[in-house]
């Protein structure tokens, strides 16, 4: 299967550069996965599409202010010239994974300086494979409230304009630390809306994954399957393994939010579906043939051209179906990416009042 197989046609101004005003107001394409058959709808309106028993498995992961702005120190002590180190992974020791610009200034033994008076310092103390950078940082205090203090937010390549409040870039969920992008179709639920969901009888579990910037790599290779996958840490809680072993035994679905809910359950189900609590990295890479052990439905947002993530939405719902769904939604001026509007990918969803999707 080439990866050209999965491109489609955008138009750049439908990519969306800032969130919603209120998260659940944005539109929801319901796509029915056996039939192509869409719907249009607001995303306030999900539990109508949801049933009493089923599960939502959402990533509660949350972003860190990563991305760093300082200035290379001389080896006299003074400040040169600017440059950004990005955090990606947490090695241990206060060494962090990074990556680096100016990457030909910031070599091994570089040092950089962050903040008034040097509050954050760094030094580079090796290079990896690909080209990211080792750094170890020096500090008073709690690392994560300093770089609270000092980091900005990572935002996709794609969004060019400054985000005006960074709790727009989590979800109303987050809560462990460590993501270096949001698991952005989480982005659309309030915390009323999960209360309707969760008094109507569907039950909300967590898992975690601590989402890397692979997930923006573009797939290089014509053959998909030539890819080389980007690593992510995931864990899944007791009872979130109990809470999908109950949903399935009922006959209920297992709805994941966000893609990255969906590579880490289905990273570590049994054959059979059994789902027992794990935590460890993933490179699963998910495309049309895959067989799905646990997952059944999807809610997800519009992803980008011959990437990763739009095979993923592809092995579940047929790259056909989906790239008329994505054909619709340019014709209907939906927003796309990061900030854009969702799907809900799942069987079972009644015909459309408009024009049906074409299997």
């Amino acid at each position: 299967m080439k990866t050209h197989d999965f491109y489609f046609d955008l138009p750049q101004e439908l990519i969306a550069q800032t969130p919603i005003a209120r998260r659940d107001e944005s539109r929801l394409l319901a796509l029915d996965k056996d039939t192509g058959r869409w719907e249009h709808r607001r995303f306030f309106e999900l539990p109508e599409l949801l049933r009493a028993g089923d599960c939502l498995i959402m990533n509660d992961s949350r972003v860190l202010p990563a991305r760093l702005l300082g200035s290379r120190v001389r080896q006299d002590g003074t400040l040169g010239g600017a440059c950004e180190v990005l955090l990606l992974i947490d090695r241990g020791d206060n060494v962090w994974e990074c990556l680096v610009r100016p990457g030909k200034k910031l070599r091994t033994g570089a040092r950089v300086s962050f903040g008034a008076a040097g509050e954050l310092t760094a030094e580079v103390i090796g290079e990896v494979e690909g080209g990211n950078r080792l750094v170890r940082f020096h500090y008073q205090g709690i690392f994560l409230e300093v770089l609270d203090r000092l980091g900005r937010m990572p935002l996709p390549p794609y969004i060019k304009e400054e985000l005006q409040d960074r709790e727009r870039y989590q979800t109303v969920y987050s809560r462990v630390t460590g993501s270096a992008a949001a698991p952005t179709a989480g982005l659309h639920f309030t915390r009323e809306l999960m209360d309707r969901v969760e008094a109507m009888g569907v039950e909300i579990g967590y898992v975690t994954l601590h989402v890397g910037l692979g997930t923006f790599r573009p797939v290089k290779e014509e053959e998909i399957t030539d890819h080389d996958m980007h690593s992510e840490y995931c864990v899944i809680p007791q009872e979130t393994a109990e809470l999908i072993n109950r949903t399935r035994a009922r006959g209920g679905r297992v709805i994941c939010v966000g893609t990255t809910s969906c590579r880490t359950i289905e990273s570590w189900a049994g054959e059979d579906g059994h789902m027992e609590a794990r935590a460890g990295w993933t490179k699963i890479f998910i495309y049309p043939g895959y067989r799905f052990k646990v997952m059944d439905a999807l809610i997800t947002n519009f992803h980008l051209p011959e990437s990763t993530l739009i095979m993923l939405v592809s092995a579940l719902a047929g790259r056909e179906r989906v790239l008329a769904a994505y054909e619709e939604a340019v014709r209907e001026r939906y927003r796309f990416f990061s900030f854009g509007d969702a799907m809900f990918i799942a069987g079972g969803i009644g015909e459309s009042p408009g024009e049906p999707g074409k299997p």
